[in-house]
């Protein structure tokens, strides 16, 4: 499979827990491609935090620096990146009234009746 879509789905995988209410992500610091991926590969993902340092410009939000490592239904690494995520601190939070609003609910409409009652 091509690399950009590997890294396009750890790093989807990743937005829930690292970066889903982030306000900025910064940069990818590095990506790495270690092993081939084929069609028909799970692929799981683990992020681990090696470090968080404050804002140098703004004293409400500071900076996590992750890197996630990918790999296949082997136990294969297949891909490797870090990158860095600016995140709010309490200060911004109560500055703006509360937590962040996080995923939205499904709506039903005419497309999705809604989850079937049992």
């Amino acid at each position: 499979m091509v690399g950009n879509y590997v890294y396009s789905i750890l790093l989807g995988m990743s937005v829930a827990d690292v970066s889903g209410k982030a306000i900025a992500n910064l940069e990818v610091e590095s990506l790495r491609h270690v092993a081939p991926t084929f069609h028909g590969d799970t692929l799981y993902g683990e992020t681990t935090v090696l470090a968080k340092t404050e804002s140098r410009s703004k004293d409400d939000r500071g900076v996590v620096h992750v890197e996630t490592i990918g790999y296949n239904q082997d136990g294969t690494v297949v891909c490797i990146f870090r990158r860095k995520v600016m995140v709010p601190k309490d200060s911004y939070l109560q500055a703006r009234g509360g937590e962040q609003p996080g995923r939205p609910v499904p709506q039903p409409d005419r497309n999705w009746p809604g989850p079937q009652a049992d």
